[in-house]
C-alpha cells in the first residue's frame, strides 16, 4: 500500500512540475485570432439586446526577455441592437476606419512568469483603444503554481486586485493542459470602478445577504501544449456576467455578458515592429478612465466646436419653452450640461459674456452650470460673485447646487476652503454659513472616494471650534459643529467632544443649543465607527445630571449607531430607575417602536430592541402625548428589495405647548442601497415665551438685592439657568445638512413691526392695475446616479439613472379698478378703498416635462450600446379666470373662461429599448424595443432548459400577447366637458410572471379635455351678493311646502307613493339584511366582554334626557310653524350662486341664500338648483332656543322633504360639573349612508376597546346618536356616547390644553377684549400652572399632593422665581397666634401682604393697607394689579380665605424655572422633592422644611424660632461590621438654642455614617455627602424660647 501511495504521489509531483507559464520565443511572431463580444439585455430569447463585437488578429513577438510587442491586424468593430439571436451584427465600418490607425499601433508590454507587469504605448493611442489592448492582455495573466492544482489568490486584472479561484488539469492522451480561472468580481481587495451621485448613499451589507441585485462573476479557460520554451496557449476563452436587477435577481435580471475567444493560428517568422513615436508609460493592466465621466450614456455628442454647440441648444431651449414646455426639453438641457463639461473656463466665460445681459438666457445658463460639477464650474460661480456679476441669491442657489454636484478632489476642496474664508463672504454671514456647510459636505464626498482621507482637511474647522469655544462665541461654535457633522470625520470626534456636556469639560456653560448641536455632530461619525460613538452617547444618555433634551439627543445618536443586545438591555435596566418622565417616555417609546422595524440593516437592532422592551414596564406606554416620543416606522419589501422609513422625534417640556423640538426623517432602500433622503428639525425653545412675555422685568439692583437678603438663609440655593429665547431649523438632505437658521428674538420682533396689511394690499392693488406679464422656465437636473464597471473586453460597462425636468409658465394678471388709485397710494384710506370697484383677468399655462432614463451598457466617447428604459411625463394645466369685487355694492364674482386646451394635457409613457450608435455614423443609430410586439417566445431559452428529461416533449412555443389598448371617457353633466385617458400596454410577462417582464416593453398613457356634446358653455361662475341687494341676485323664487295647507298635503301625498316605488325597486343587499342580533352576539363572545355601567354620572344623565329632549323640539317646531321659510319677513343676509352660463341661457347650477330673524335668534340657509325642473333643495335651519340650547335641522331631497336629520345642542351643569350635549336624530337618511354606517359599526367595539373606553350593548334608539361631554376639570373630559346597539363611555380623558370655561358651564371669553389680548389670554389660560393649598395639603404645579407640616411664624417659600433674574418670590408662614395663613408676595418694587383678620381677609401693598372694595389694585404706571403680574412676572394669586391658600398661577414660559413648595412646573412628578440645594429628597416633611426661612436668633424681628441643622442618629449603628456615627445629610428643623420644642413631626431622612474611630469632621460638606441608611427622627414645628436665649 505505501508502495501504491508513494507511486501516485511521484507521478503527482511529475505533473504538476510539468505546468509551465506561457512563454513566446524571442525569434518568432505568434498569430492568433481574436473576437470580443459584449452583449447586454435580458437573457431570454427573442428579446432585443444591443451589444459591440470586434474582430482582429494578434500578433505577438518578443522585444527583450520580458518585452513583448502586441499589434492588432485587420480589426473590425460590429455594432448590434436587435431581437436576439435572429438578428444579425451590423459592422461599424466608418468606426473602424476612423480607428484603423490608433488600433494597429503596436503597443509594448512587460511579461514574466505569466503576469503582464507594465504597458507602454506612444501618445498617439487614446485610452479607449488602449483598454481594448487590455482586455486582451488580462488573458495572459496567468499565475500558475507548480506545487498545486487547487488554489485560490488574489489576482491583480483589468478589473482590479480580485478573488480568483484556479483550477489545473492535464490530459495525458492529448498531452494538453487545461486551466480555469474564475473570478469573483463582488470580492475584490481593489475594485476598479467608478460612482457619480452615490457618495452619500450607503451600501446596507444586510440587504444582499439573502438577495443581490447586482452579481458579478468571469470564467477563463485556457487549453495550452507544452514546447520548448514553455506552454503554447493554444486556445483561451473567456466568459464574463455582470448581472443586474432593481429587485431580487430571482425575480429576473439584465444581464451583461461579456466573451472573448483568442485562438493559437500559426508562428511566423517576421517579427512585430514597434511604431516609430516614442512609447510612453501608460500605466499597468489595470483598465484606466478616459472620457466616461463626461459622456452621458443615453445620447452621443460629437462635440467638434464646444462653445458653438452650447449656443445652439441653449437658443433652442429659450425659443421652445416660452409659452409652454417642449417635450424634448428635459433631454436638451441633459445635452446643455454634457457639452458644458466638455468646455474650458474660457468657453464658458466666452458665452457668459455673450448673454449676461440677456435675462432669459442668463437663468438658463445660471442653472445649467452647477448641474455640470466640474471644479471648472465652482471657479467660474466664485470668480463672477466676487466681481459682482451675480446677485446675492443667484450665487447662492448657483453655489448650494454645484457643491453637492462638484467631484471632491483635493483642488476643488482647497477651491472652496479659499471661498469660505474669503473676506467678501464673512460680511455675509447666511451666505458664510451656506459655503462652509458645502465644505464639510466636500470633505464627506472625498473621504468616500478615498477611505484614507487626511484629517488635515478639518484642520482649520477644529482650530475655528477651538478659537470660538475660548471666545464664547456661540454662532461659530454652532457653525463649526455643523460642518464637522457634514463631514463625518472620524478624527472629530475629540474636537466635538470638548463641547459635550459632562465630558468633564466647560461645554455646561454653553448653550443648550450648542450642546444638542454637538450631540447631532456624531451622527455621520457613527455611520462609520459606531463603535468609538457608542460609549459616548451611552454617558450621555444616563447622565441624569444632564438637561433632558440633550440626553434625548443623545438617545437618538445612540440608536444610530445600532446598539447590541447587551448595551440595549443595559439602557433598559437604567430606564426603570430613571426619574425624568421626559426622557423615560422617549427612550421606552424609541425602544418600543425599534420593535417594529423590518429593514435589515436594523433587523439586529429590532431583536435587541424585543429583549428590551420585555425588562420595561408597560405602564410607560400609557404617558399621554404630553411627554417626549420617538416613532419609527418602515415598509421593507425583500424579493423587490424596495423599502421606506420614517422617523418622528418629539422632545416636549412641560413649560410650553408647542414641542421643544421636533425631527422629520425619511430613508429610502433600493437595490441594495440605503439614503437618508430628507430630514427636517426644528427647535422652539424660547419662541414662546418671545411671543408671550412682557418686556424684562426691571433689573434694578435694589430689587435683586431685596428679593436676595429674603432668600439668603435657604440652604445651599442654586439659581436654576436662564434660557434665552431661541428657535432655530436645519434641512438635511441625503444627510448633509444644507441649510440652518437661527431665529432670536430680534428677528421676531423685526417681524411682528413688519408692513402692516394695508401696506402690503396697496401695494398688491398697484401691481395688479399696472398689469403682470410673466414667462418663467426652470430646467432641474434631480438625479444623476452612475457606476461604471470595466469589463473583460476592456470596455467600460455603465449601470446608471438620470431624471431631468424642465418646468415653464406663461402668466398674464391685468386688473381695473375704480376709482382709480391716487398717485400716492400711501394717502388712501380704508374707506375709499370700501368704495373701489376692482376687475381683475388673469391666465396662466404651467407645464412641466420630465425625463427619466434608466441604462445598462457600453458608454465610451466613440460608441454606445445598451438597454435603455426611457420615461417620459409631460403635463399642461392652461386655466383662465376672472374676479370682480365691488365692494361698495357688496358684489364678489368669480368666473372661469374657456381656455384653448392642447390636444393631450397629460402624457406618459415608458418604454425599454436597445440602442447601438457611434460617434463616425451618427444617422446609423440603430434603436430596437426590447419586446417585440408580435414575435415566437419560448418561455424558458435560459441554461434551465438544458438540464430538463430529454424524454420530455418541448414546450411549445409561446406567443407574445397582444397589446392592452384602452380608452376610458367620462362627460362632466352641466358643464359639457368630457375628458378621456388612453392607455396602451404592451410587456414581457407572458415569458415569466414576475415584476421586472410586467415592467419592460412600452406603456403610455394620454389624457385629453375636450366639449362634449351639448350646448356650449360660456363660462362658470360663483357670484357672492351681500348685504341689501342679495334677494335681487337670486335667480330662482325659493318657495318651501307647507304640510299645513291642501297643496301640501297633496304634494307629500305624491311623493311619498313615488319614494315607496323607488323603495320596493331597490336591491336589498345581503348584508343590510344581515341579523344584527347575531353579528353582535358573535362581537361579544369572541372579542369584546360586556361591562355594565354603573356610575352616577351616566344615571343622572339618563334621567334629565326626556325632559330636555322635549322641550326643546316643542320650542323648534313652534319657531316653524311660525315661520316656514325666513324669506317671507326678512331679507338675506347674503346668497351665493354657483353655475354654468350655456350659450342657450338655460340655467344649470346651485344657489345658497342665508337669512337670519335676530328677534327670534334664528338662522336659516337654503340651498336649491336653479334649473327649471328641479326640486331639489337643502334647508338648514337652526334657533337659539336659550343662552344653553341650540336646536338645528338639516333636510335635503325634493322640496326638502326626502331626507332630514336634527340636532340639539345643550350645555350646562350635570352633576357638579359643567357639560354639553348633542344628539343627532333622523327619520330617514340614503341607502349610501346607512350601507357604510352599517360596515362601520362592526368595527366600533375593538376600536373603543383600544382607545381606553368601555363598551356596553344596549337597546339605544336605532334612529339617534347621543354626545355627553362633561368637563370635571379644565383639563379632563367625561365622554358617554350612545348609538344602535351599544354605549360608549370613558372616565378622565386628559386634554393638551386647558378649556377656557366657568364652573356654571359658560365660556370664560370677553367679546368686548381686542382679539391679541384673547388670544394672548386664552394661550395663558391654556398653560399655566396652578398651585393651591386646602387646609394643610399643597396640590403642586405638577398637581401632585402632599401634606405640609407648617412651622409656626418661620416663613416657607411657597414660589419663586429660580433664575438669576429673581422676579418674583411667594412667601407663607403660619400666625403664632391665630395660626392663621400669612402670604407674602415680592415682585418688581410691590411688596404685598395678605392675611385674614378675625372673619376679614385684608390687604397690604408697600405696608399700606387697600380696601377690598379697591382691588383690583391699580399700580401707578396706569395698569392694573392683576394685569401687572400677568403681563410683567406671568404670576397670578387669587381667591385668599382663612384655611385656605391663594390659587398661585405661573405663566408658560416660567414653568420649569420656579422652585418652591409648589415645585418646579416641569411635569417631573419623580423629581418633585428637590430642596434648594438640587438634592432630590424621598421624603416629603423633609422637602417642605428645606424651604423654611431660618432665624439667625431668637430675636429675630421674623418671630421664627428654628433653623436648619444636621442632626445625629442617636441609637448605636454597625456599618460593615464596625460602630459607626452617623449624621444626617438632609437639614432637619430644629429649635435655636434657648429654645424648646412644643410640637414636632417626625421626618424620615438620610444618614451618612463614618466609623467612631474616625477623627474627621463629620460635619464638613455633610449635605453632599452619600446616604448610608435611612431613619426617622423628630422635627421641631413649633418652639418656645426663654427670656435668656441667644
Amino acid at each position: 500500500m505505501r508502495a501504491v501511495v508513494l507511486a501516485l504521489t511521484l507521478a503527482f509531483v511529475v505533473n504538476i512540475n510539468y505546468v509551465s507559464v506561457p512563454e513566446f520565443a524571442p525569434d518568432k511572431t505568434y498569430v492568433y485570432n481574436y473576437e470580443a463580444l459584449l452583449l447586454g439585455g435580458l437573457p431570454q430569447e427573442g428579446l432585443a439586446r444591443a451589444g459591440i463585437k470586434v474582430n482582429s488578429k494578434v500578433h505577438l513577438s518578443a522585444v527583450t526577455e520580458n518585452t513583448f510587442l502586441m499589434k492588432l491586424m485587420d480589426p473590425l468593430i460590429h455594432e448590434y441592437a436587435g431581437i436576439w439571436p435572429k438578428d444579425p451584427f451590423v459592422p461599424a465600418t466608418k468606426l473602424t476606419s476612423a480607428l484603423a490607425a490608433q488600433l494597429q499601433i503596436p503597443i509594448k508590454f512587460e511579461y514574466a512568469n505569466g503576469v503582464v507587469g507594465k504597458v507602454f504605448a506612444p501618445a498617439g493611442v487614446s485610452p479607449t483603444v488602449l483598454n481594448l489592448h487590455r482586455g486582451i492582455l488580462n488573458i495572459l495573466q496567468l499565475n500558475l503554481k507548480r506545487t498545486q492544482n487547487i488554489y485560490e489568490l488574489q489576482e491583480a486584472g483589468a478589473q482590479g486586485v480580485c478573488r480568483t479561484h484556479y483550477v489545473i488539469n492535464e490530459d495525458p492522451k492529448t498531452n494538453h493542459i487545461t486551466v480555469t480561472k474564475s473570478k469573483d468580481l463582488s470580492h475584490c481587495q481593489e475594485r476598479i470602478m467608478k460612482d457619480v451621485g452615490l457618495a452619500y448613499t450607503e451600501r446596507c451589507a444586510e440587504c444582499t445577504k439573502r438577495v443581490k441585485s447586482l452579481i458579478e462573476t468571469a470564467t477563463y479557460n485556457y487549453i495550452m501544449k507544452p514546447s520548448s520554451t514553455g506552454a503554447l496557449i493554444t486556445e483561451a476563452t473567456v466568459e464574463e456576467v455582470h448581472q443586474f436587477s432593481p429587485f431580487n435577481e430571482i425575480h429576473g435580471a439584465a444581464m451583461m455578458e461579456a466573451k472573448q475567444i483568442l485562438a493559437f493560428v500559426e508562428i511566423e517568422k517576421t517579427p512585430v515592429v514597434p511604431n516609430k513615436a516614442d512609447y510612453m508609460a501608460r500605466g499597468s493592466l489595470q483598465y484606466e478612465f478616459s472620457t466616461e465621466i463626461l459622456q452621458t450614456p443615453i445620447q452621443l455628442i460629437k462635440i467638434s466646436n464646444a462653445p458653438a454647440q452650447i449656443v445652439e441648444v441653449l437658443k433652442h431651449l429659450v425659443v421652445n419653452n416660452v409659452a409652454m414646455v417642449h417635450d424634448d426639453a428635459p433631454l436638451k438641457f441633459v445635452q446643455l450640461v454634457q457639452l458644458l463639461r466638455a468646455a474650458t473656463l474660457e468657453n464658458i466665460e466666452d458665452i457668459w459674456t455673450q448673454f449676461k445681459n440677456e435675462p432669459v438666457y442668463r437663468r438658463w445658463i445660471l442653472d445649467a452650470l452647477p448641474a455640470v460639477g466640474t471644479p471648472v464650474i465652482v471657479k467660474f460661480i466664485k470668480e463672477k460673485f466676487l466681481a459682482g456679476e451675480l446677485t446675492l441669491p443667484e450665487f447662492i442657489q448657483a453655489l448650494v447646487v454645484a457643491l453637492q454636484m462638484v467631484t471632491a478632489d483635493l483642488d476643488t476642496i482647497q477651491l472652496t476652503a479659499s471661498l469660505a474664508w474669503h473676506e467678501k463672504l464673512s460680511t455675509i454671514p447666511a451666505l458664510h454659513d451656506v459655503v462652509m456647510l458645502g465644505y464639510g459636505s466636500m470633505i464627506a464626498k472625498h473621504c468616500v472616494e478615498v477611505p484614507t482621507c487626511s484629517a488635515e482637511l478639518l484642520g482649520p474647522i477644529h482650530e475655528i471650534a477651538a478659537e470660538a469655544t475660548s471666545k464664547n462665541n456661540i454662532p461659530e461654535i454652532t457653525l463649526a459643529l455643523k460642518v464637522l457633522g457634514n463631514a463625518g470625520h472620524p478624527a472629530s470626534l475629540k474636537p466635538i467632544m470638548k463641547l459635550l456636556p459632562g465630558m468633564r469639560t466647560a461645554a455646561t456653560s454653553l448653550p443648550l443649543s450648542v450642546q444638542v448641536d454637538a450631540i447631532l455632530a456624531l451622527r455621520n461619525i457613527a455611520k462609520k465607527e459606531p463603535k468609538l460613538v457608542q460609549p459616548v452617547a451611552l454617558q450621555l444618555v444616563l447622565d441624569r445630571s444632564l438637561h433632558p433634551e440633550v440626553r434625548m439627543v443623545a438617545c437618538i445618536v445612540l440608536f444610530e449607531t445600532k446598539p447590541s443586545v447587551a448595551l440595549m438591555s443595559s439602557l433598559a435596566g437604567s430606564l426603570k430607575t430613571e426619574t425624568n418622565m421626559q426622557v423615560a417616555s422617549f427612550t421606552y417609546s424609541h425602544i418600543k417602536s425599534l420593535t417594529r422595524i423590518t429593514a435589515p440593516d436594523m433587523a439586529a437592532v429590532a431583536g435587541a430592541a424585543h429583549v428590551a422592551i420585555k425588562l420595561l414596564s408597560p405602564k410607560l406606554d400609557r404617558l399621554s402625548f404630553q411627554f417626549s416620543r420617538a416613532l419609527k416606522f418602515d415598509i421593507y419589501h425583500t424579493p423587490l428589495m424596495v423599502g421606506a422609513a420614517g422617523s418622528a422625534y418629539m422632545i416636549n417640556d412641560a413649560a410650553t405647548i408647542l414641542p421643544r423640538a421636533v425631527v422629520a426623517k425619511t430613508r429610502a432602500y433600493l437595490a441594495g442601497a440605503a439614503a437618508d433622503v430628507l430630514e427636517i428639525g426644528v427647535r422652539t425653545e424660547g419662541i414662546q415665551e418671545a411671543l408671550l412675555k412682557s418686556p424684562a422685568a426691571d433689573e434694578s439692583v435694589d430689587r435683586i438685592t431685596k428679593i436676595k437678603r429674603t432668600l439668603r438663609a435657604l440652604i445651599n440655593w442654586k439659581a436654576l439657568p436662564t434660557s434665552q429665547p431661541l428657535a432655530s431649523a436645519y434641512v438635511k438632505l441625503f444627510g448633509q445638512e444644507v441649510a440652518f437658521a437661527r431665529i432670536d428674538r430680534t428677528i421676531i420682533e423685526q417681524l411682528a413691526t413688519g408692513p402692516k396689511s394695508r401696506e402690503l394690499l396697496k401695494a398688491a392693488l398697484k401691481a395688479l392695475q399696472e398689469g403682470i406679464a410673466l414667462q418663467y422656465a426652470k430646467p432641474l437636473l434631480i438625479a444623476e446616479m452612475r457606476r461604471i464597471l470595466p469589463t473583460a473586453v476592456g470596455l467600460p460597462m455603465e449601470l446608471s439613472m438620470y431624471s431631468a425636468a424642465v418646468g415653464a409658465a406663461s402668466i398674464n394678471v391685468q386688473a381695473t379698478i375704480t376709482p382709480p388709485l391716487p398717485e400716492e397710494i400711501e394717502t388712501m384710506t380704508l374707506e375709499q378703498l370700501k368704495k373701489t370697484d376692482v376687475q381683475l383677468q388673469a391666465e396662466a399655462r404651467p407645464s412641466i416635462a420630465v425625463h427619466k432614463f434608466a441604462v445598462m451598457g457600453v458608454n465610451t466617447a466613440l460608441i454606445q450600446a445598451a438597454v435603455m428604459a426611457r420615461g417620459k411625463i409631460r403635463t399642461i394645466a392652461p386655466g383662465k379666470v376672472a374676479v370682480r369685487a365691488d365692494i361698495l355694492k357688496g358684489n364678489y364674482k368669480v368666473e372661469a373662461l374657456p381656455v384653448e386646451v392642447p390636444e393631450h394635457i397629460a402624457a406618459m409613457s415608458f418604454e425599454t429599448l436597445a440602442v447601438a450608435r457611434n460617434i463616425e455614423d451618427p444617422t446609423a443609430e440603430r434603436i430596437v424595443q426590447l419586446v417585440p410586439e408580435l414575435s415566437l417566445q419560448n418561455r424558458q431559452t435560459d441554461l434551465s432548459s438544458e438540464i430538463l428529461d430529454p424524454e420530455m416533449p418541448p414546450e411549445a412555443p409561446v406567443r407574445a400577447s397582444a397589446p392592452f389598448d384602452k380608452t376610458l371617457c367620462l362627460a362632466v353633466p352641466y358643464i359639457e366637458i368630457k375628458g378621456c385617458v388612453e392607455v396602451h400596454s404592451h410587456n414581457a410577462a407572458f415569458i415569466r410572471n414576475d415584476p421586472l417582464f410586467y415592467i419592460i416593453g412600452q406603456h403610455s398613457a394620454r389624457a385629453t379635455v375636450a366639449r362634449a356634446e351639448g350646448p356650449t358653455v360660456e363660462r362658470l361662475e360663483l357670484e357672492v351678493q351681500v348685504g341689501p341687494r342679495a334677494a335681487e341676485r337670486l335667480l330662482k323664487q325659493i318657495s318651501l311646502i307647507d304640510e299645513e295647507t291642501p297643496e301640501g298635503k297633496a304634494f307629500l301625498l305624491k311623493l311619498r307613493e313615488i319614494l315607496e316605488t323607488e323603495d320596493k325597486n331597490r336591491p336589498i343587499s345581503s348584508e343590510s339584511n344581515s341579523n344584527s342580533s347575531s353579528s353582535s352576539s358573535s362581537m361579544s363572545s369572541s372579542r369584546v366582554t360586556e361591562v355594565r355601567t354603573r356610575d352616577l354620572y351616566m344615571a343622572h344623565h339618563g334621567s334629565s334626557k326626556a325632559v330636555s329632549s322635549g322641550s326643546a323640539a316643542s320650542s323648534f317646531e313652534r319657531f316653524q310653524k311660525q315661520a316656514k321659510y325666513l324669506g317671507n319677513t326678512v331679507p338675506p343676509v347674503f346668497v351665493i350662486i354657483a353655475r354654468a352660463v350655456r350659450v342657450d341661457r338655460k340655467l344649470l347650477g346651485y344657489q345658497l341664500a342665508a337669512f337670519f330673524d335676530k328677534p327670534s335668534a334664528r338662522v336659516q340657509l337654503i340651498a336649491s338648483s336653479i334649473a327649471e325642473n328641479d326640486n331639489w333643495k337643502l334647508c338648514a335651519d337652526g334657533v337659539l332656543l336659550s343662552k344653553h340650547k341650540v336646536t338645528t335641522k338639516v333636510a335635503w331631497g325634493t322640496e326638502c322633504q326626502q331626507y332630514a336629520v336634527i340636532t340639539k345642542a345643550e350645555a350646562g351643569i350635570l352633576g357638579e360639573f359643567p357639560a354639553v350635549r348633542l344628539e343627532w336624530e333622523w327619520e330617514e337618511l340614503p341607502i349610501l349612508i346607512t350601507n357604510y354606517a352599517k360596515k362601520l359599526s362592526k368595527h366600533i367595539p375593538m376600536a373603543a376597546l383600544q382607545a381606553g373606553f368601555r363598551f356596553e350593548r344596549a337597546t339605544n334608539s336605532e334612529k339617534e346618536i347621543e354626545l355627553t361631554v362633561a368637563l370635571p376639570s379644565k383639563r379632563s373630559l367625561n365622554v358617554i356616547v350612545r348609538v344602535p346597539e351599544m354605549t360608549l363611555s370613558r372616565i378622565a380623558i386628559p386634554l393638551p390644553v386647558t378649556v377656557p370655561i366657568n364652573p356654571d358651564g359658560t365660556l370664560s371669553i370677553h367679546i368686548d377684549q381686542d382679539i391679541l389680548f384673547r388670544v394672548q389670554n386664552y394661550i395663558y389660560d391654556c398653560t399655566t400652572a396652578q398651585c393651591s393649598m386646602m387646609q394643610d395639603t399643597i396640590t403642586t404645579f405638577n398637581n401632585r399632593r402632599y401634606k405640609n407640616e407648617m412651622p409656626i411664624s418661620c416663613y416657607q417659600v411657597l414660589a419663586q422665581d429660580c433664575t438669576p433674574e429673581l422676579k418674583f418670590v411667594v412667601l407663607l408662614k403660619k400666625d403664632e397666634e391665630s395660626e392663621e395663613n400669612h402670604l407674602n408676595i415680592k415682585l418688581a418694587d410691590i411688596n404685598v401682604d395678605l392675611y385674614a383678620l378675625g372673619t376679614q381677609a385684608k390687604v397690604k401693598i408697600n405696608e399700606m393697607e387697600v380696601p377690598i372694595s379697591s382691588l383690583p389694585y391699580q399700580h401707578p404706571s396706569g395698569r392694573s394689579g392683576r394685569r401687572l403680574m400677568v403681563c410683567h412676572f406671568m404670576l397670578l394669586v387669587m381667591g385668599f380665605r382663612k384655611s385656605t391658600l391663594p390659587v398661585i398661577q405661573v405663566a408658560d414660559w416660567m414653568k420649569g424655572q420656579t422652585c418652591g413648595l409648589c415645585g418646579k412646573a416641569d411635569g417631573e412628578i419623580r423629581q418633585e422633592y428637590t430642596t434648594p440645594s438640587g438634592y432630590l429628597t424621598k421624603n416629603s416633611v423633609s422637602f417642605a422644611h428645606s424651604w423654611v426661612l431660618p432665624a439667625e436668633s431668637c430675636r429675630d424681628a421674623s418671630q421664627c424660632r428654628m433653623k436648619l441643622e444636621s442632626v445625629k442618629l442617636e441609637k448605636q449603628v454597625i456599618l460593615n461590621g464596625q460602630e459607626s456615627k452617623c449624621y444626617s445629610v438632609e437639614p432637619v428643623l430644629r429649635c435655636l438654642p434657648g429654645c424648646k420644642p412644643i410640637r414636632t413631626t417626625p421626618v424620615t431622612i438620610g444618614y451618612h455614617c463614618l466609623s467612631t474611630l474616625s477623627n474627621l469632621n463629620m460635619l464638613d460638606g455633610i449635605y453632599e455627602k452619600s446616604v448610608d441608611l435611612r431613619e426617622t427622627t423628630d422635627a421641631h414645628v413649633a418652639c418656645r424660647c426663654s427670656e435668656q436665649c441667644a
